[in-house]
């Protein structure tokens, strides 16, 4: 299957980025290299772009679709987790860049390639690995996760009203047979559920899917472990864009540039600041950018993402 994933607010970020031709422009999330084919375009053959990504699949498309910049050296496409960003550039001989963009969750790909096992629409073995180079998929989580953990991670990371009704049915269809199918869970997820609440809420899997995916690909707590040495890693006057899909992950985002702007921690009653933390820089998105209507209606699955920019000082 070729790997096609709509590259949600396109123009917003390639607007946010602010792009010197000459400069050097880090995306963290490469995919199918929606975002970087538009950013690699508008660098001279000083500037370089560096596309990271951990899936095999999405390296393969974007190194095609890369391909004329990756030859003439403007691209260079690394295999890796955006956590490793200080390690990819000290590999490159790169301190500094001008820019970082991740575009964070699941790829349209990822979740149309049935095999992968992300999606409840298709029936598939119980994967759900951003890398398949990974021992651990969603598998081991639902059949050897404690019911306590199970409640959590659904509580915590699909935000599930029925997450502690949806732990337990688990822990009871798993002491017949080991659950190994997106089918078979799915149908345990909806007996746990009641009917007259199945109706509204979109499919009764998603969020417990989505909970079950964030914990196998650690995708919160990367996330929070990126985003200080990243703004670090910026020349002055570089952006840090995000774009997120769920209120965790923009909560995360939020939080920290704001931390980062403004990183006091003396006490609101002292004349003047005695801890030393100083700025790293401004949040140019006081309130999130968001898709406009039309570009909803041409992808449904940009509904929900929004975009955060962080300018280094």
């Amino acid at each position: 299957m070729e790997f096609v994933h709509k590259s949600v607010l396109l123009d917003e970020v390639i607007e946010n980025l602010n792009i010197k031709p000459d400069g050097i422009y880090v995306d963290g999330t490469l995919g199918g290299a929606g975002h970087s084919s538009e950013i690699v375009k508008r660098l001279s053959d000083k500037g370089k772009l560096i596309g990271i990504d951990q899936d095999e699949d999405a390296i393969l498309a974007a190194t095609q679709r890369l391909s004329e910049y990756v030859k003439d050296g403007r691209a260079v496409i690394v295999r890796d987790n955006y956590c490793n960003i200080k390690r990819v550039l000290e590999n490159l001989a790169i301190e500094r860049v001008d820019g970082i963009l991740l575009d964070l969750g699941v790829s349209s790909y990822q979740l149309d390639t049935a095999d992968r096992g992300f999606s409840y629409m298709h029936n598939a073995p119980l994967d759900m690995r951003m890398d398949k180079r990974s021992n651990i998929t969603a598998k081991n989580i639902v059949n050897e996760y404690s019911e306590t953990e199970l409640y959590r991670i659904i509580r915590d990371y699909g935000e599930e009203q029925f997450a502690k009704n949806i732990a337990k049915h688990i822990c009871m269809a798993r002491k017949d047979k080991p659950i190994e199918t997106t089918d078979e869970l799915t149908e345990i997820i909806k007996a746990a559920i009641p009917m007259k609440l199945r109706a509204t809420g979109g499919h009764p899997s998603k969020k417990t899917f989505q909970a079950i995916r964030i914990e196998l690909n650690r995708e919160l707590d990367v996330l929070k472990n990126s985003i200080d040495s990243m703004i670090e890693l910026l020349n002055e006057n570089g952006r840090l864009c995000i774009i997120t899909f769920h209120s965790l992950e923009d909560r995360i985002v939020k939080n920290m540039f704001r931390t980062n702007e403004n990183p006091c921690i003396c006490p609101p009653n002292l004349p003047m600041c005695v801890c030393g933390r100083i700025s790293k820089g401004k949040v140019i998105t006081r309130k999130p950018i968001i898709p406009s209507e039309q570009e909803i209606s041409e992808n449904k699955r940009s509904k929900s993402s929004k975009l955060r920019v962080f300018e280094r000082r």
